[in-house]
């Protein structure tokens, strides 16, 4: 089970981004993950018409390392580690280290 996960709404803990928040886009592989509107870079695109793409510089989100994120509590209004317990009935499910509060319900 995935610590954070598509769809989840982290804080930049590093990098140029550090303290902004941001939803959870893709995940890229086991380490990495794109987080909207973050960690942005300009890349120089050549065009391409048999594929319909412009040329020109373009702004793209580049794959930011799970240590650089962490999942962002409502309750606290801050970064919070997760963790992973079993509940009574068998299911696993996603905790906030600080209060013990449930993540996905």
């Amino acid at each position: 089970m995935r610590k954070i996960r598509k769809g989840d709404e982290v804080i930049m803990l590093a990098g140029k981004d550090k303290g902004e928040r941001g939803t959870v886009r893709k995940i890229v592989d086991a380490d990495h993950v794109v987080v909207e509107g973050r960690n942005k870079v300009k890349k120089h695109q050549r065009p391409n018409p048999m594929k319909g793409i412009a040329g020109g510089i373009i702004d793209k989100e580049m794959p930011v390392h799970v240590s650089n994120v962490a999942l962002f509590n409502p309750a606290t209004k801050k970064a919070d580690r997760v963790g992973i317990k079993v509940l009574e009935n068998g299911r696993r499910v996603r905790y906030f280290k600080s209060n013990g509060e449930v993540v996905d319900a």
